[in-house]
């Protein structure tokens, strides 16, 4: 829902009475209560295990959309919407489950990862034209509430019944990977503490890459479609070409979460993010149905994998003890430029009359993102702290 709210944005303007600068901003400050909700789930699932924070994160969902659905004021809207929905969805968000892939698996865990992020693919290629339908044949307040009904319907059985936290002991190594783990074990060194972490280079650089797709994602998801609407394609065309981009980036997760665990990561990571900073360009000048499936099917292939990527990296080189907080933390700079790109999206448009500023900015950062990432330490690379003198 948080890289699908393109459907809802007009509808909710036009019934509101919302100017799309306002409701930009309220769904720019709803991306940055998600990024700074991420740290908080991070730690809360450490004091009280993955399966509690599901459950809250749910009851929290539920209860913002039904605020959601009743209001009409832009500050109720703000609170329910933009801060209560956002809080709710950060606790069942990757961040949740980040921890939990990674202490299931180390031998497979960059495909582990990428599978995950699968989910948020397939999401986005069926709710978009799912939610664009709904509308139109119930409207916006119906349709979210039944995202609320489907969404607690789905997760409250997984939380209950599917989550462990305690991982078998190896996870999914091989015996003589895990023989060859254990006689490691008193070797390595002593692992960084958070502090330390967080002053190293590697850190810093992939908070700009996961800024720069937190960017891009949102200012699609958000704008994509208003902008295509603006470029004469109709809403369910429109809708079809965003969710084709999902549907593709199944497959295309599918296929690097193969070699996520036999090329360099940071290699990946640089042609994901250079690939798609070339498909914003594309999209703004698609003129015809086939220009726009073409590039929606190419962009598509590397939509995908960036975040799954990054947190991989993170387990790589800081270990999987703090994986969760560093991913929590990190995941802000995503925020960060998923709310910068919502304001953007709508500010330039009304300002200037124009989408090229915003997308044009998207596919320069992605570019830029792929650079930063060729610099990141290679696989298998794991930075420590010197152990202490005696």
């Amino acid at each position: 829902m948080r890289l699908g709210i393109g459907p809802f944005f007009l509808p909710i303007a036009h019934d509101l009475g919302f100017s799309r600068s306002l409701l930009a901003t309220i769904v720019a400050v709803g991306m940055l209560c998600y990024g700074l909700a991420m740290p908080v789930g991070g730690h809360l699932i450490a004091r009280w295990g993955t399966r509690s924070v599901l459950l809250l994160g749910a009851a929290i969902v539920v209860a913002s959309v039904l605020w959601t659905v009743l209001t009409h004021d832009p500050l109720a809207f703000l609170l329910a919407f933009g801060v209560g929905f956002s809080v709710g969805l950060a606790f069942v968000s990757p961040v949740t489950l980040t921890p939990v892939i990674s202490h299931w698996f180390t031998r497979r865990r960059g495909m582990a990862l990428f599978f995950l992020s699968t989910g948020s693919m397939a999401g986005m290629a069926v709710m978009t034209p799912v939610t664009t339908l709904a509308i139109e044949a119930f409207g916006w307040r119906a349709t979210l509430a039944g995202f609320a009904a489907v969404f607690a319907a789905l997760t409250l059985p997984a939380a209950l019944f599917v989550i462990r936290d305690t991982a078998p002991e190896h996870t999914d190594l091989l015996p003589e990977e895990a023989a060859a783990q254990k006689a490691r074990a008193g070797t390595l060194p002593q692992s960084l503490k958070l502090h330390e972490a967080m002053r190293t280079a590697p850190f810093w650089k992939v908070c700009f890459g996961l800024f720069c797709c937190g960017f891009s994602m949102n200012l699609l998801g958000t704008h994509g479609m208003p902008m295509l609407m603006d470029h004469g394609f109709d809403a369910f065309t429109s809708s079809m070409g965003i969710g084709l981009i999902g549907f593709v980036a199944i497959a295309g997760t599918l296929i690097l979460g193969r070699v996520a665990d036999r090329l360099p990561r940071r290699n990946i990571l640089a042609a994901i993010y250079f690939l798609r900073g070339l498909g914003f360009f594309a999209l703004v000048v698609v003129g015809t149905h086939w220009e726009l499936y073409a590039t929606a099917t190419i962009g598509g292939l590397v939509w995908a994998g960036s975040i799954a990527l990054s947190s991989a990296i993170l387990s790589d080189v800081y270990g999987v003890r703090l994986v969760g907080v560093l991913y929590g933390m990190a995941y802000i700079g995503h925020q960060l430029g998923a709310t910068l790109s919502s304001w953007l999206g709508g500010w330039a448009y009304e300002r200037f009359g124009t989408h090229w500023i915003a997308f044009g900015t998207s596919g320069a950062l992605l570019i830029a993102a792929a650079v930063v990432a060729l610099q990141l330490p290679r696989q298998g690379f794991t930075l420590m702290a010197p152990a202490p003198a005696r």
